[in-house]
């Protein structure tokens, strides 16, 4: 929800590709916007590590002694803290917004891009396998949502060429708002105990 509410707020803001006097003019014009952003992407990094936390106990009451859920575990702390620092940053950039130096205000906005894109996915993707393959070896989950589950830890993987290319950009949303509806749905169909395992 509030990943989604993420998006929406910053649709209109700038680029990565967004030149300094760009980022710059409208950081001084949207203050406020910045702020709601801000606060907003580092709420969303809370319950993401609460969900990562309570999710790998679960994997281990299930059975789970392979490495997987350790780095699912893992991967779920990294994700969270790279959007934390991302919200973090994004309000430092509103607070800072300088006309004298647009510099900083580039540098900033492409540090919260970093941290909330390829920095945010990445790891969102080790997550994402720490739960769907230990789920197929272990019968835990319908195997298309493991299959799913592991297509989109893929996608989520190879966003860390977006940093390489712009042409990879896409693989960031797809990596994202993907994972987070397999998290969604994970949640729902992960079984409590193994008595309740097909």
């Amino acid at each position: 929800m509030l990943t989604v509410a993420s998006a929406a707020i910053g649709a209109a803001g700038t680029r990565p590709d967004s030149t300094a006097s760009e980022v710059t003019a409208y950081d001084l014009g949207h203050q406020g916007l910045l702020g709601l952003l801000a606060f907003v992407v580092f709420g969303a990094s809370v319950p993401l590590a609460i969900w990562a936390a309570t999710v790998y106990r679960r994997q281990r009451k299930l059975g789970v002694t392979a490495p997987g859920a350790a780095i699912g575990l893992a991967g779920g702390v990294l994700s969270a803290a790279s959007l934390a620092v991302s919200g973090l940053v994004t309000w430092t950039a509103a607070q800072a917004a300088d006309p004298a130096a647009p510099a900083v205000a580039r540098a900033l906005t492409s540090f919260a891009f970093a941290t909330g894109g390829p920095g945010f996915v990445v790891p969102l993707a080790l997550l994402i396998a720490g739960v769907a393959v230990p789920a197929v070896f272990l019968h835990l989950l319908p195997r298309w949502v493991s299959i799913a589950g592991l297509v989109l830890a893929v996608v989520a993987v190879l966003a860390t060429f977006a940093l390489l290319t712009p042409a990879l950009y896409p693989l960031i949303p797809i990596g994202r708002f993907g994972g987070l509806l397999w998290l969604v749905l994970i949640s729902v169909l992960l079984p409590h105990d193994r008595h309740q395992v097909r």
